[in-house]
């Protein structure tokens, strides 16, 4: 009889959202499950890492049945910790975070505290995903996406991915209709076009709060935010090298050096 294999589970809204609740149910009919999570929300927060407080793992009991810790890092901290500390030796056989409520498309890829834990697997070249759903309610209706995230967690035990790779998987918020398919996409070329709104707390004494809208300037049909719009599932192969390979030739050509 075959070895189940081992699923780390862990998001960045934190280990009491509705959507680590499904996607660690959805994650044990595929293998043995261990949850490790911030004990709150951490979205935003990319790739940061604790490095001037102390970190804190504690035994949650979120989860019936399921081995589960909470900890009081960032997303990338839990795949570490993980990594390190609860698995030792031994590598998971895939790594999800998520289910995100909201988008991780386009940009927002780099601010992505779901994206991160994703990331920091795919750095020891563990097999990673990332699931997010358009809908930032934080009782959003996943029940439209739970046949896709059974497929492509299944396909990835089963084909793998190519070296030091992950996936950053998007869904459409549930609509009548039901979703099209899957679609591989790349990264759509945008940004968010940021404002600060000033105000004043009770004392007089201004502060900020970030708000601003999002900018597309890619008019692809192969990308993340065509397929969402369309009702698709996307699908982007995302890696953590950021070398502008193709710059390195034209800096060697153009630079007197």
């Amino acid at each position: 009889m075959s070895k189940k294999p081992l699923i780390l589970v862990t998001n960045d809204d934190g280990i009491t959202a509705n959507g680590i609740k499904l996607l660690t149910e959805l994650m044990s009919k595929l293998g043995e499950v261990v949850v490790v999570a911030p004990d709150s929300p951490q979205s935003g927060m990319g790739h940061a890492i604790t490095v001037g407080n102390t970190l804190r793992l504690t035994n949650s009991n979120e989860f019936d049945g399921i081995k589960s810790y909470q900890c009081t890092g960032t997303p990338a901290d839990c795949v570490k910790l993980a990594k390190h500390h609860i698995f030792k030796s031994k590598k998971p056989d895939l790594v999800v975070s998520g289910i995100n409520h909201g988008s991780n498309t386009s940009i927002s890829v780099i601010y992505s505290g779901t994206m991160s834990a994703a990331i920091e697997a795919a750095i020891d070249n563990i097999p990673a995903i990332g699931f997010s759903v358009c809908d930032y309610a934080h009782d959003a209706d996943f029940s439209h996406i739970e046949e896709y995230v059974i497929k492509i967690a299944k396909l990835v035990l089963e084909k793998g991915l190519p070296k030091e790779l992950a996936l950053n998987v998007n869904f459409p918020k549930k609509q009548e209709e039901k979703i099209k398919g899957i679609k591989i996409c790349r990264q759509t070329r945008a940004k968010w076009q940021e404002e600060f709104d000033c105000r004043l707390d009770p004392y007089g004494r201004e502060y900020f709060w970030l708000t601003g809208k999002f900018i597309n300037m890619d008019k692809g049909e192969d990308v993340d935010e065509w397929a969402i719009a369309h009702n698709y599932v996307s699908v982007v192969p995302v890696q953590f090298d950021l070398t502008a390979h193709h710059a390195i030739s034209i800096l060697n050509n153009e630079w007197d050096i």
